[in-house]
């Protein structure tokens, strides 16, 4: 029998049990979608997040207090370590002249005051180096001067968000702001930057690091930022910020993280992710293959004395076999294809209803799909499939 005989005859077999194989591939198309669905939420949550931390830049380098495995120690608890100053900030500039940029972080929470308008808002110590390093858009005015430690002014940039909440339409530039018991004067304000994980980057206020230690009289502070040229290796620069704070500090009581390390590090927890819940969709894969089971061996039973007069007639039982593996393959062949077109219009729909969320089905996610749903159907259909080739064509015939 010409192997385009067997597949004209496997969709046959098909057709004439329509509603029988419509319920076998909706099985299957359940899973598929289920798989589609949830992978694509997975790999859109993914990219989301990456493309998150990504806008701060990959040629990062951050410094914390105190010596762990992961981000150092919590600076809003009581603690021994010693803390990060303004000195070794420095230092860094000083001594490291490969860097691009050295940036001290402190944050806060302070209430602030203009124009009989109250408001609490984020506060972040920084300086000059912050605009290059995190990729900040001065929308009007200017940044943070470039200024030593001791010699800072009373400078405020404003977030785009609180500019609005403090100044409305009118113009914040020259006005002062009181941040806590101290007054700042405006001297620019940010272009808008959307939000990070759930924060809102333009309800911040930036003060030079000096002054908000002082605000929030802080002995040390909670970071430093290290940037450099993306041609150099991040090993590099982190082996000689690492020897240079090490010497300043007699011990290696501090943290240095990479950004292109979190990146990793998040990409391979978040792909792990998507496997396990494209692996929960897959359990629905499971019950479709049993459903196909079920049907294809009910099929043989029906079809027995069909078989026999197969076999009869000079058929090999691989033909036979090659039959009924037929069927179960392009059951859930369509039934994967059903499933595709369902999972992505699913993921498309939640992308309508969740614009923030960017939804996306990568070809290999598609590919493998098709490949399991086909796969399903080969396994599922190798015991019913024996079962018939096994019959003798004697006792078939005689079921008739």
């Amino acid at each position: 029998m010409r192997w385009t005989d067997t597949v004209s005859m496997a969709w046959r077999a098909i057709v004439a049990q329509r509603g029988r194989s419509v319920l076998t591939l909706l099985g299957i198309a359940v899973g598929i979608a289920a798989v589609i669905l949830l992978t694509s939420i997975g790999e859109g949550l993914h990219r989301f997040l990456l493309a998150e931390f990504s806008q701060i830049g990959t040629n990062v380098v951050t410094l914390s207090p105190g010596r762990t495995t992961t981000g150092g120690t919590n600076p809003g608890f009581p603690s021994s370590v010693r803390p990060l100053t303004l000195e070794d900030a420095q230092a860094l500039r000083r001594h490291l002249p490969q860097l691009t940029g050295v940036t001290p972080g402190v944050t806060g929470n302070a209430e602030m005051q203009a124009g009989g308008r109250l408001r609490r808002a984020l506060v972040y110590g920084t300086s000059a180096a912050l605009v290059p390093a995190f990729h900040l858009t001065v929308a009007t005015g200017r940044f943070l001067p470039e200024e030593e430690a001791g010699q800072a002014r009373d400078f405020v940039v404003l977030g785009s968000t609180l500019r609005r909440e403090l100044f409305g339409s009118s113009s914040p530039l020259g006005q002062r702001l009181r941040i806590g018991s101290q007054q700042f004067r405006v001297i620019g304000v940010l272009a808008p930057r959307g939000q990070f994980l759930g924060v809102d980057l333009d309800d911040v206020a930036y003060l030079p690091s000096a002054r908000a230690l002082e605000l929030f009289n802080r002995p040390g502070l909670m970071e430093i930022h290290l940037t450099y040229d993306e041609r150099l290796s991040p090993a590099a620069v982190v082996a000689q910020a690492r020897a240079l704070m090490s010497a300043r500090h007699g011990r290696e009581d501090f943290t240095i993280v990479t950004q292109a390390d979190m990146l990793g590090t998040l990409s391979n927890i978040l792909n792990i992710v998507t496997m396990a819940v494209g692996a929960l969709g897959g359990i629905s894969l499971l019950v479709g293959g049993v459903g196909i089971v079920t049907i294809m061996t009910i099929a043989v039973s029906e079809r027995t004395a069909e078989i026999g007069l197969l076999i009869s007639l000079g058929a090999r039982r691989r033909t036979v076999m090659a039959l009924f593996l037929g069927e179960a393959v392009v059951l859930s062949a369509l039934g994967g294809l059903l499933g595709l077109a369902i999972g992505i219009g699913i993921a498309q729909g939640v992308h309508l209803l969740l614009p923030a969320l960017p939804v996306s089905t990568p070809l290999p996610f598609v590919l493998l799909a098709l490949g399991l749903s086909a796969a399903v159907g080969l396994l599922a259909g190798v015991m019913p499939a024996r079962a018939a080739a096994r019959l003798d064509p004697v006792e078939a015939l005689r079921a008739e």
